[in-house]
C-alpha cells in the first residue's frame, strides 16, 4: 500500500484518571495502545470491536478531538498529531467525520439550509448565498431529501433523516477521507440498511476514503475492503473483508464471528 492516503504508525491514546487519594500514583487508561494501519485512496478500512475497546478512540484522534499521547498519522505526505489546532484548521475539510448521534450532531438553532451553508463558507466553496443554495439542493437530492426541507430544523426529521443531513454535511465539502464513527448504530434495523446503502453509494461515486467503525460485524461486511479487528487498545487481526470471514486468525475474531445471530434453518415437513 504505497500509495496510502492515512499511514498511522504505533499510535497511543492515554486518559489520566482522577486521583481521589493525593497519594495513590497516578493511573492512565491506555484506551489506544500502539496501533498501526494504513488507509489507501478510495479504500473503506472497517475498525470493529467491542464496546470499549478504544475504536471510537481512535477516530476521535484522527480528527483532533482527542490528543494524542504519541504515534503518528501521515495524511498526504503531514504528519497531523504533531500538528496544533490552528494549523490543522485547513485539513478538516479533507478530513471529515460521521457521528453515531445525528441529533446531537445538529445544530438544533439552525434550519437545514444553514447548517449546510455554513462549512462551504468557512471553506470557501461558496462565493455567495446563491451558489450555496445550488450545491445545497444538489446535495440533498444526492442523499435522498427533497428541498423543500431547506427552511425546517432538525427536530422536525426521523433519525435516519437526520444522519442523511449529517452525511451530506460531510459530503458537500468534498472530503479525502470520512472517519463514520457508529454511522447507522443509532437507527432502527429498517433504516440502517438505507442509510448504509447511501453511504456505500457515495463513496463509490466520489471515491473518498472512509474509515469506517462498528462493533457490528454484519454491517461492515456490507460496506468494507478490509477489516482491522481491535481488542483492549489494540488491532488483532487485519484481513480483506473475504479472507477474514471465512478464515479468521486471531481467536477473538473467532469470538466476534461466533457471537452473530444466525436464523436457523427450517426443515420443510415430508
Amino acid at each position: 500500500m504505497n500509495d496510502a492516503l492515512l499511514d498511522v504508525r504505533n499510535l497511543h491514546t492515554h486518559f489520566r484518571v482522577p486521583k481521589s487519594n493525593p497519594l495513590v500514583k497516578t493511573q492512565w487508561i491506555r484506551a489506544v495502545d500502539g496501533i498501526s494501519f494504513r488507509i489507501a485512496h478510495g479504500e473503506v478500512l472497517s475498525l470493529v470491536g467491542e464496546s470499549g475497546c478504544g475504536k471510537t478512540t481512535v477516530g476521535r484522534t484522527l480528527t483532533k478531538l482527542e490528543q494524542a499521547t504519541s504515534g503518528s498519522a501521515v495524511f498526504n505526505s503531514t504528519n497531523i498529531l504533531a500538528m496544533s489546532q490552528k494549523s490543522f484548521r485547513p485539513l478538516r475539510r479533507d478530513i471529515q467525520m460521521v457521528f453515531q448521534d445525528p441529533f446531537a450532531s445538529l445544530n438544533p438553532r439552525l434550519t437545514i439550509e444553514q447548517i449546510l451553508r455554513e462549512p462551504l463558507l468557512i471553506h470557501k466553496l461558496a462565493s455567495s448565498r446563491q451558489p450555496a443554495r445550488e450545491m445545497i439542493e444538489n446535495m440533498l437530492e444526492t442523499v435522498g431529501l427533497d428541498r423543500s426541507v431547506l427552511h425546517r430544523y432538525p427536530h422536525e426529521f426521523s433519525g435516519g433523516q437526520r444522519q442523511r443531513i449529517g452525511i451530506a454535511r460531510v459530503m458537500i465539502v468534498k472530503p479525502k477521507l470520512i472517519v463514520a464513527d457508529e454511522a447507522v448504530s443509532a437507527l432502527d434495523v429498517s433504516i440502517q440498511a438505507q442509510v448504509l446503502n447511501l453511504l456505500k453509494q457515495l463513496q463509490r461515486d466520489s471515491g473518498v476514503a472512509m474509515l469506517f467503525i462498528s462493533h457490528d460485524l454484519a454491517v461492515v461486511r456490507h460496506i468494507s475492503d478490509r477489516i482491522a479487528v481491535m481488542y483492549k487498545g489494540q488491532i488483532v487481526e487485519t484481513a480483506d473483508k473475504l479472507t477474514l470471514f471465512e478464515n479468521p486468525q486471531h481467536e477473538y475474531t473467532q469470538r466476534l464471528l461466533a457471537s452473530i445471530p444466525r436464523i436457523p434453518k427450517v426443515k420443510r415437513a415430508s
